[in-house]
């Protein structure tokens, strides 16, 4: 029977940048609903992934489509209709330092002109508000911590409701307690809006928190669940292609060497 259908797939993608190949014959799928994980050592390529989901980058060779559009080969003026469905979150999260947290989250909408004033400042509050942060509004980004940023980031993605979000290291340089506030929000988001995601870590741990529970809307908290493991899979990249698409069960039993190496390193 067939699966849910496939939002965001690479097929023998290769690309080289000058003398330095960086992905070769990478395939890989992500479907409707599911969160797919991609680790990797630094310098393996992930972020160039999410680089060409968005068009930004062409591969040397392959086939690269998002939403059923062949963004490999789309022209340039199309591509902006297509990203207005995808949500990114940077590592750095990128917000204008002029701008307060209502101006960085209603960015996007202000730029397209398709809602009036009313209609983004109700928009601007509920994406806050899923992240738990309308209370921030008037503030700047040099008032809020790392953190918090990093919420106004996922505020800003989500304000056009995108059908796909692509996750840059969302945890990176964040200490063990905001990155697990930040994955709270994460889940959240999974569970609550069924977005497709695809998630570059560095740290296994999130990951697995994925795979191990689910957002409880009653509680307003995670708790343990096995329905999590459907939802999320993970892929692993190394020497230039994929060493690992599957399961979180799958890859933690895995007796291949680089990957039990690459796990005790990763959740030292």
């Amino acid at each position: 029977m067939p699966g849910p259908p496939i939002l965001i797939d690479f097929e023998g993608v290769s690309l080289a940048f000058g003398a330095t190949r960086v992905l070769d014959n990478v395939s890989l799928q992500v479907r409707r609903g599911e969160t797919k994980v991609l680790l990797g050592e630094t310098g393996t390529g992930k972020s160039v992934l999410l680089k060409l989901a968005l068009g930004l980058l062409r591969p040397d060779a392959g086939r690269v489509e998002v939403l059923s559009e062949s963004v490999s080969r789309m022209p340039e003026r199309d591509l902006f209709e297509l990203r207005r469905r995808i949500g990114i979150v940077f590592q750095e999260s990128a917000l204008f330092d002029s701008l307060s947290v209502r101006e960085n989250v209603a960015y996007r909408l202000e730029e397209e002109g398709r809602l009036d004033e009313a209609h983004i400042e109700a928009r601007v509050r509920a994406c806050l508000a899923a992240v738990e942060l309308e209370a921030a509004i008037d503030k700047m980004p040099a008032e809020l911590s790392g953190g918090m940023q990093r919420r106004v980031s996922i505020a800003r993605a989500l304000s056009t409701e995108p059908e796909i979000m692509l996750y840059d290291s969302p945890t990176g340089g964040l200490d063990p307690i905001t990155a697990t506030n930040i994955m709270e929000q994460i889940i959240k988001l999974r569970d609550l809006s069924h977005v497709t995601a695809l998630l570059v870590s560095h740290r296994l741990q999130d990951g697995f928190l994925m795979a191990t529970h689910v957002w409880d809307a009653a509680a307003n908290a995670l708790r343990p669940d096995a329905a999590a493991a459907a939802a999320t899979s993970f892929a692993v990249l190394h020497d230039r292609r994929v060493v690992f698409d599957g399961s979180a069960t799958a890859l933690r039993s895995s007796p291949d060497a680089y990957l039990r190496h690459f796990l005790a390193d990763v959740a030292a």
